[in-house]
């Protein structure tokens, strides 16, 4: 039987995906797993009914959640996933050839059984790969608790108000930076300037009281009905000043192909915002 996919990014907006189809619903001990069939994105799946990944269209956020952090440094190889279950960021990375390393640090095991079973289209066997390590359970545990350096920590959480909140704090950054080799950087994404531009500029306001370089982006992301902001965090890189040349150098360099939305040309505009919005959100350039 089919639905109406609706999701409720506020308690006062609404979109949704007619003639949805519910392939499977899993109740975790953390949360409720749902994938779905849909016409326009494909299969996907939603945590607590929010939209987290689709096959449709998850290439636009996880190309720009990874690549212009790992490119923006001089030879990234080792890469923390907070979160990100299903996949995509870790396929992302490991198109780097520097990449010698990555853990995806995963709350749910479920997630991780969800994305092997539906999303291979997402993951394209990167949750097996022998660079990958997935260790389940909470992620701020393994970074209070880990001895390795991170080059790269792509924050692929569910949002700031979820479970999650408190990896998405001042503290938890300071935690971060302990683990962070001294090009290191974190990339972040912060939710839809039209939906949650308070909660967007606090993000914004905690990530610069804790580094020297924020850079902000957006990209518009079909499943999540708006355009949707991310960050970059580091006290020594500056992804948003780097020129198309050196992006296309080191693309190739990489031996890094087959990207779907992120290229040397796009880079710059990525972090373009409109002036409205920087001004909403206290962004200086």
């Amino acid at each position: 039987m089919s639905t109406t996919l609706l999701f409720h990014p506020t308690p006062d907006a609404a979109y949704g995906f007619p003639n949805a189809r519910r392939l499977a619903h899993v109740a975790s001990p953390h949360q409720r797993i749902e994938v779905w069939e849909t016409p326009q994105l494909g299969r996907l799946f939603t945590l607590d009914g929010r939209p987290m990944t689709s096959v449709g269209d998850e290439f636009i956020y996880h190309e720009c959640m990874t690549h212009p952090a790992a490119l923006a440094h001089p030879s990234p190889k080792k890469a923390l996933v907070l979160g990100g279950g299903d996949g995509g960021a870790a396929r992302q990375l490991l198109k780097h050839a520097c990449i010698e390393r990555i853990v995806v640090a995963e709350l749910d095991g479920d997630v991780i059984g969800m994305a092997r079973r539906y999303l291979d289209d997402v993951h394209q066997g990167a949750l097996d790969d022998p660079r990958v390590e997935v260790v389940i359970g909470d992620a701020a545990r393994y970074v209070d608790t880990t001895v390795e350096h991170f080059d790269l920590v792509v924050f692929d959480l569910t949002p700031p108000d979820s479970p999650a909140a408190g990896l998405y704090s001042r503290d938890f950054y300071r935690h971060l930076k302990r683990i962070l080799t001294p090009c290191g950087a974190i990339s972040m994404h912060l939710g839809s300037p039209h939906f949650h531009a308070p909660r967007i500029a606090t993000l914004l306001a905690d990530l610069r009281a804790c580094f020297a370089v924020v850079d902000p982006l957006s990209a518009h992301v079909p499943l999540y009905g708006s355009i949707w902001l991310m960050a970059i965090a580091s006290d020594t890189l500056e992804p948003a000043s780097l020129f198309a040349h050196d992006v296309e150098e080191r693309l190739v360099d990489r031996g890094i192909e087959g990207l779907r939305y992120y290229d040397a040309r796009l880079h710059a505009a990525l972090f373009a915002l409109p002036r409205a919005l920087r001004d909403t959100l206290g962004v200086r350039r």
